[in-house]
């Protein structure tokens, strides 16, 4: 089976660094196959044998932790998940020379409580949206991520999950790799 990888927080202002050839050759250590990483920020697509993501996941963290001496959590989709994350967006159509880099989408360790769901919506400024869908949040985010205080960190803390984000257009990008 394909599978996108997503890390959190590697080669980020220095921290947790991280060279994608190194980390293709950590994933090809641990028996995965066809393993393609794409740009620095830890996108890696690959096969394995296993259909157990939680595994996968494990797996993948613990070979990093050894190796680095530091832990970056992992979130796994497959290709049909990120399929159904394209399918779903409630954003609507992006226009990717516009906004391929203002509609984002955090992927997340594990599906929220509604409780947390629910509030969360409070701290969402207009222009801004944000609208929580299973185990992903979408997010538009029109003056630019960087200055939206709907960060990865802050939406980790309010929805009590581990998260990581990624623009429309890695998406895009992960969907077409993990095909």
């Amino acid at each position: 089976m394909k599978y996108a990888s997503v890390l959190r927080g590697i080669n980020i202002s220095g921290q947790k660094k991280i060279k994608m050839a190194d980390l293709k050759s950590l994933y090809e250590s641990l028996g995965l196959q066809n393993v393609v990483t794409y740009i620095q920020s830890g996108n890696v697509i690959f096969n394995a044998d296993s259909e157990d993501k939680t595994e996968l996941k494990e797996k993948i963290e613990k070979a990093i932790e050894e190796k680095y001496t530091f832990r970056v959590p992992v979130v796994i989709r497959t290709h049909r998940e990120i399929s159904n994350i394209i399918n779903n967006n409630p954003l609507g159509p992006v226009d990717l020379q516009k906004d391929g880099t203002k509609v984002l989408v955090t992927f997340l360790s594990s599906q929220p409580t509604q409780d947390r769901v629910s509030g969360i919506q409070q701290y969402v400024t207009e222009p801004e949206q944000l609208f929580v869908v299973g185990k992903e949040v979408y997010l538009y985010c029109p003056n630019g991520y960087g200055k939206s205080k709907l960060s990865n960190a802050f939406l980790e803390q309010k929805l009590g999950v581990g998260a990581t984000t990624r623009n429309w257009k890695s998406v895009l990008k992960l969907h077409e790799l993990s095909l």
